[in-house]
């Protein structure tokens, strides 16, 4: 149920499965284990001192529940509504594409305070299609696509969705279609868009639903498909999910299981790995983060993925602590997530706000 302990462990056990998966990342599953051993990468690649750095997915994951706590702020203190989340979605986008630019791991400026965080001014082997879009002026929408990519540098940004509304009648829907159309600002195939659905309504019954994961798979699978019911490549993802929960169940090598899944490249294969990889260890978050690491292609993501869903469902308490300790930037993580589970309340009596609060979200 609903606590600072899954808020932590979704962000935070998306972090570490991305500081983990980082320093393999596109390599070759014989190159991974030849230069590691025959169990593969199992502990982080440590910096001289002594930190795990995180890449580009977790960059944008907190530049999310920043765009989000800043809107939900703007609009409780001053009444201003006309601002989409999707537009506070863009600016946060184009602030991190800032910081990217910048790479000087010094201090920044920005609408977002996480641009004055010396470790987020480093460039992060960003997605070229991410750059791309957020160093122009022109974004796309799921009815509106800008191209036709489908990687996941839109899936792996927005488990803070999933996160940021609470629970009621009505809120998976909401908190679906706006998934998909934060992925849709850079990515706008809809094998880029859709999965970003999925994965923001899989972690909000992590964190405020009973289900299994199983059954929180299988619910946002259903839901999701409904609110798209003329997507043309809908079947193509729906089978690749299914085959993944199967494999969760079967006697096979995670290595060979995987390759059937794909590499994780595009979004649905990245998510279809997480979801196997999360089945198949739902209650062990080191050996499902091992196993998401552990083959060709997009590794931090499909791990990165795999955290924020465990992590959703078993809190950060079910993370070794031999991955949180020197984890980059585990304090900021730590407190956004804070953040997003206490949500903006200003005085009842002043309707004033905190200027600690305000001078993180609070921006015009």
């Amino acid at each position: 149920m609903r606590s600072k302990d899954r808020f932590r462990g979704c962000l935070c056990g998306g972090a570490v499965g991305d500081a983990l998966g980082y320093p393999v990342e596109f390599l070759e599953d014989g190159e991974i284990f030849r230069r590691f051993g025959e169990s593969g990468i199992t502990d982080y690649v440590l910096t001289p001192e002594g930190v795990a750095e995180v890449s580009d997915d977790t960059q944008m994951t907190l530049f999310t529940a920043s765009a989000l706590l800043t809107a939900s702020t703007v609009r409780r203190v001053t009444g201003e509504k006309t601002k989409t989340y999707r537009q506070y979605l863009i600016d946060a986008y184009r602030d991190w594409y800032r910081t990217q630019e910048k790479n000087d791991g010094e201090p920044g400026t920005g609408g977002s305070w996480l641009c004055s965080i010396p470790e987020l001014n480093n460039s992060r082997s960003p997605g070229t299609t991410c750059v791309s879009v957020l160093s122009g002026e022109r974004f796309g929408s799921v009815r509106a696509p800008l191209n036709d990519r489908k990687g996941c540098g839109g899936l792996m940004r927005v488990a803070p969705i999933g996160l940021f509304f609470g629970s009621g009648e009505g809120q998976l829907p909401k908190i679906d279609l706006l998934a998909a159309e934060a992925a849709a600002i850079t990515h706008g195939h809809e094998l880029g868009y859709l999965p970003a659905a999925v994965l923001a309504h899989i972690v909000h019954l992590g964190v405020y639903g009973e289900a299994e994961l199983d059954e929180a798979i299988e619910d946002a699978m259903e839901t999701v498909g409904d609110l798209f019911p003329n997507a043309v490549h809908w079947k193509e993802f729906q089978d690749l999910i299914d085959r993944a929960m199967e494999l969760a169940d079967e006697e096979m090598d995670d290595l060979d299981a995987i390759r059937e899944l794909g590499q994780g490249f595009t979004a649905d294969e990245t998510l279809a790995i997480a979801v196997y990889c999360a089945l198949k260890y739902e209650n062990d978050f080191e050996r499902a983060i091992v196993a998401a690491v552990n083959h060709s292609g997009d590794s931090d993501s499909t791990a990165s993925v795999t955290g924020n869903i465990l992590g959703a469902f078993l809190g950060v308490r079910a993370i070794p602590t031999k991955f949180l300790r020197p984890l980059e930037m585990l304090d900021i993580i730590a407190e956004i997530a804070d953040d997003l589970h206490d949500g903006c309340h200003p005085d009842p009596a002043t309707g004033r706000i905190s200027d600690e609060w305000a001078e993180k979200y609070l921006v015009e």
